[in-house]
């Protein structure tokens, strides 16, 4: 039997009693899935397929802005100190409802409690609000309804949620000083070359000296730059705007991600970072008591990477027909060698939760470790090219003056 695989379609819809839901479905095609909505009693408002675009621009369908992870972290922390003073859900999420402020979040936990009150499960009710809620946060509370536990799986996704923020500014810290020396020295260039040089090749014309021609080269590389700099703008914009388009589509990101993962160095890293994301997602899923194959499904969300999400699909699908975990990610290319006989150990031993944590704090010291020798070598190197690119612009407009010298000698 060939399985097909579904299509998952993002919907806006409306309950008979006015409330206004959002969420996603999957079904065979658009007709299937309005079918099947309208079916359980909801007027469609809008209904779309979740490919890379709609996926790309989720919270502006839905009319939702996502919360930025740090107060999405707040909120669970202020959520956890509740439930564990013994407060109902319902009390615990009007109190929560009182203290957010920003308004689309706002209005998605009023939609949340009405369905709570409607006797709704809450990782349901969440599950209609992927804007603002991730399918990794709803399978985590899932778990701890039907444990009976939420509290410790809260306080595992929190934990969970503080080592990715971390990741995320580890490596925004250690791009953030390269990119400033990047944009100094690319503004110093310019000032030089649109400012300075001009003034320079007017005293050089009063004089009626005669350039050299490495001056004379660079004198009319600016001016033909100057001339043609609007024309230059539209097809930098054009080509920019063509390759934004490209990248929402499926085939060009994942040619782009394809790209990237070949790339020597930034290969590498992203193998390292997207190692961490899956060992620490996975694990903080299968420590809330949730099956290997739907801790996989929920894995899925953090791999942005194009080739790596489909190496996952085809191990998720593996595992359902029965292969071990290790084996379905080797057969996927998603992780390296070392990880995946930590895992094939911790299966073989029952301890494939802490083998997991271990195997992501083994590749969060190794990129620590990588980043700051990549730092090491680049910031000398952009101060190098970026001081003899100005060192030699500075030279070749001095040109004419020691030109000069040399013949009142």
């Amino acid at each position: 039997m060939v399985n097909r695989q579904m299509t998952m379609f993002l919907y806006r819809v409306a309950r008979a009693d006015g409330a206004v839901l959002e969420g996603q479905a999957e079904g065979d095609n658009e007709q299937a899935v309005q079918a099947q909505l309208e079916q359980q009693g909801f007027l469609v408002f809008n209904l779309r397929r979740r490919g890379a675009w709609s996926q790309m621009r989720l919270g502006g369908f839905l009319g939702r802005r996502a919360l930025p992870q740090q107060e999405f972290l707040v909120f669970n922390q202020e959520f956890l100190a509740l439930v564990k003073a013994g407060l109902p859900i319902l009390k615990a999420w009007s109190l929560l409802i009182e203290r957010t402020q920003q308004h689309s979040f706002h209005d998605s936990l009023l939609a949340v409690r009405r369905d709570i009150r409607a006797g709704t499960a809450l990782s349901d009710a969440l599950a209609r609000y992927p804007g603002h809620f991730p399918e990794l946060y709803v399978a985590s509370i899932r778990a701890g309804e039907q444990s009976g536990n939420l509290p410790a799986v809260l306080d595992r996704y929190i934990n969970y949620l503080k080592l990715m923020i971390a990741l995320r500014q580890k490596t925004i810290k250690a791009l953030a000083y390269p990119a400033f020396l990047v944009l100094v020295g690319v503004s110093v260039i310019a000032f030089m070359l649109t400012y300075v040089l001009p003034t320079f090749s007017a005293i050089y014309g009063d004089t009626g000296t005669d350039l050299p021609p490495a001056t004379q080269m660079l004198i009319a590389l600016v001016r033909t730059i100057q001339s043609h700099f609007v024309l230059a703008m539209v097809a930098l914009a054009s080509l920019a705007g063509a390759c934004r388009l490209w990248l929402r589509t499926e085939a060009g990101r994942a040619a782009w991600d394809r790209m990237l993962l070949r790339l020597p160095l930034v290969g590498e890293l992203l193998r390292q970072h997207h190692t961490i994301q899956l060992t620490r997602t996975l694990a903080t899923l299968l420590a809330g008591g949730i099956p290997v194959v739907q801790a996989l499904q929920g894995v899925q969300e953090v791999v942005t990477n194009r080739p790596l999400a489909a190496g996952l699909a085809r191990a998720v699908n593996r595992v359902r027909e029965g292969t071990s975990l290790s084996q379905a990610l080797e057969e996927g290319g998603l992780l390296p060698r070392l990880a995946l006989e930590m895992i094939g150990v911790g299966e073989e031993t029952g301890s494939l939760d802490p083998m997991l944590r271990d195997i992501a704090e083994l590749y969060e010291g190794g990129l620590d470790q990588r980043l700051t020798q990549v730092m090491t070598w680049i910031e000398p190197a952009l101060l190098l090219v970026m001081g003899v690119t100005v060192g030699a612009i500075v030279i070749i407009m001095y040109l004419p003056v020691f030109q000069i010298s040399e013949a009142i000698k």
